[in-house]
């Protein structure tokens, strides 16, 4: 661009530099990114300008609450692409971007050090070109041990007269690291926006859920349960290895249109109606079903649980009884019929007479939203940081956007899983708009091809960047077909997958007992405790609570099992055993895992155990010690021959090993 002179005029916004594909950014950087306290997060971008000057580059990030920003090194990888890192410390957001600049002084040393290697004898042009760019980053440098070399490099090549000395001085590698931080970032180029990261508390990448009925945890039939029969379940729950607590609703029932059992539309004066028909004369969100206990209960029950290393999480429902309070205070919440009456919420072919949804449409919806939020910051003041929402597809994703981060701009350790059982799509848009965690289809998918092409896209693609799946095996609403038909053997199987595939898993109880009976035809659980009032023998005969306690154990002592990306699958040669792994980075933990996942019959199968990914030699003797059985192996090779027998071992956990010959005994990756 000229004027009539023919000078040059200044280009707006000039950019020197070629920054572009910079990873991780989910949409171009529309959405944050999620990592964990104590990630590193691994940074890649191409970089590139015309000719054949090196360049430079650094990450800039800084965390959400700092004004200055820090530096991380970017290196050239090959081909224009570079690569960086740096260590996220803190339960916040970050923000992150790239810098590049010419680097005029590792240019010159790389075009000297071609003149020398030619032989070319006249290097004095060159050499006080050199000497020129260290005065420069000498005038510039703060006083320090680059200052002090800069001085002692330019002093001793002004006093020598020998230009093959000159020449050693300036091409020192010392002098090129000294300069590289000090000399003028010529050309500076900012890629055109910032880029975030949301920085997790650990749990919410690693974690093992259970979901109970506070209601349901006494020991009388016809008794309600209370906070205090919840606290002395707590231990029961802590000893199958559990993380987290999930209480289903625990606010006041609404009377009107209550639900009897197994969803009957009448119901009795003593049926205790459904939790997710939330409000009575007693109070809403905020308020606690009276027959619980109270809120100084509910917080003892939060301490007990912490007490044992274990964390509450809240259901959290946007929806009311006609008996809410909200119904009489702000019927413009709600959805008006012409005849003035207020719709009830449907699912077709299911009704919930019981429950009548918010109008996020209306007119009113600021006062709403203000509301919602109130509602959890409420429960986060007595001591919750997990929360599970209810059907949050159903609400708009601008309403997520900004709860979800209001509530974390204040509370930055807050979890939010997103129970969201529908369209692909909006399952992603949810995670992207910030819920921390998401449910899965894992639910309904059963065999070999299913399960590797979903696990692939889920810790694999772009959706690992920031979706993270929390595989239920079962849930009050959902009793899968493969539970209904395959006995305990079923059970013990889809609990194995959930445990290995992803870091996040969790049951709703009773799997522990095996209860699989349906309403006929349906995924629905006959005599459900969405309706009803349980009381469970814990330790009836058959139970699987060592099982799931054992799984639990194996997940906390091996780390690999901790990661949610690392994720991987290997050959096996029969369609109903599924192989995969996962392995630190380190490689010194590294967990391989079969599982057959038909619940009706034996198979056997031939694994390939991948050594080149795991560092071992095709003639070196390695162990195989299966974690569920404590057994052990010595086997060399990467063919692994397994027996799988769903009624006593659906599934193999290996721990992969060295033998070390001599120091007779076996060093272990963990």
């Amino acid at each position: 661009m000229s004027d009539s002179s023919g000078l040059a005029r200044e280009w707006p916004g000039r950019r020197p530099i070629v920054i572009e594909h910079v990873r991780p950014a989910v949409d171009d950087g529309r959405y944050p990114v999620k990592r964990e306290v104590g990630d590193p997060l691994e940074v890649r971008a191409d970089i590139f300008k015309e000719g054949h000057d090196l360049l430079a580059a650094v990450i800039r990030y800084r965390a959400r609450d700092e004004t200055d920003w820090r530096e991380a090194p970017l290196r050239l990888v090959d081909n224009d692409a570079w690569a960086g890192s740096f260590t996220l410390e803190t339960n916040t957001r970050y923000f992150y971007t790239i810098e590049a600049w010419t680097d005029v002084f590792g240019s010159w040393v790389e075009e000297m050090t071609r003149r020398t290697a030619a032989g070319q004898t006249d290097l004095s042009s060159e050499l006080l070109e050199g000497a020129r760019l260290a005065r420069a980053a000498r005038a510039r440098a703060d006083s320090g041990p680059d200052a002090a070399l800069l001085d002692r490099v330019l002093e001793q090549v002004d006093r020598s007269r020998s230009q093959s000395v000159r020449v050693a001085l300036l091409l020192e590698p010392g002098l090129r690291e000294a300069m590289a931080r000090a000399q003028e970032r010529r050309d500076l180029t900012r890629f055109d926006r910032e880029l975030e990261v949301v920085v997790d508390r650990v749990p919410a990448r690693f974690g093992a859920w259970y979901e109970l009925f506070p209601r349901s945890q006494g020991r009388a039939a016809g008794r309600h349960g209370t906070f205090d029969d919840a606290i002395e379940r707590l231990p029961d729950v802590q000893r199958m290895g559990f993380d987290v607590v999930y209480l289903a609703p625990i606010h006041p029932i609404g009377r009107t249109a209550r639900k009897g059992p197994n969803n009957a539309l009448t119901a009795g004066p003593a049926d205790p109606g459904s939790p997710w028909a939330i409000g009575a004369a007693e109070g809403g969100h905020t308020a606690i079903h009276p027959e619980l206990g109270t809120l100084e209960d509910f917080r003892r029950l939060v301490k007990a649980a912490q007490g044992l290393g274990l964390e509450i999480a809240l259901d959290f429902a946007i929806q009311c009884s006609p008996d809410h309070p909200w119904v009489r205070e702000h019927p413009e919440w709600f959805y008006q019929r012409p005849d003035g009456s207020i719709k009830y919420a449907e699912n077709p072919p299911k009704k919930y007479q019981d429950i009548y949804p918010i109008n996020f449409n209306s007119a009113a919806w600021r006062g709403l939203w203000d509301e919602l939020l109130r509602v959890i910051l409420f429960w986060v003041e007595q001591g919750v940081r997990i929360f599970r929402v209810d059907n949050p597809h159903t609400k708009p994703l601008d309403f997520w956007r900004w709860l979800l981060r209001e509530v974390q701009d204040r509370h930055p350790d807050v979890i939010f899983l997103s129970e969201a059982f529908t369209r692909p799509k909006v399952m992603k848009a949810l995670a992207k708009a910030g819920f921390t965690q998401s449910y899965t289809y894992f639910t309904w998918r059963n065999f070999k091809e299913e399960l590797t092409d979903y696990f692939r896209e889920l810790t694999q693609s772009e959706m690992a960047e920031y979706f993270r799946g929390n595989l239920f095996v079962n849930t009050p609403d959902i009793l899968p077909e493969v539970l209904q038909r395959g006995g305990p053997p079923a059970f013990r199987m889809r609990a194995a997958l959930g445990a290995t595939l992803s870091s996040l898993w969790g049951v709703y109880s009773g799997f522990e007992l095996c209860e699989a009976t349906p309403v006929a035809g349906t995924e629905e659980y006959l005599n459900s405790e969405k309706y009803e009032i349980r009381v469970r023998d814990w330790d009836s005969p058959g139970h699987l609570k060592d099982y799931l306690a054992r799984l639990n154990a194996i997940r906390r002592e091996n780390r690999a099992l901790h990661g949610y990306r690392n994720l991987r699958f290997y050959a096996g040669d029969d369609p109903h055993v599924l192989f995969y792994g996962k392995m630190t980075r380190e490689r010194d933990n590294v967990i391989l895992v079969a599982v057959n996942l038909d619940p009706f019959a034996v198979h056997q199968a031939e694994l390939e155990v991948p050594l080149d990914e795991i560092g071992i030699a095709q003639d070196e003797t390695y162990e195989l010690h299966e974690l569920l059985t404590d057994q052990r192996r010595l086997v060399r090779g990467s063919r692994h021959a397994v027996t799988l027998d769903p009624a006593t071992e659906p599934a193999h956990i290996y721990r992969v090993s060295r033998w070390r010959r001599r120091e007779r005994d076996f060093q272990y990756f963990n």
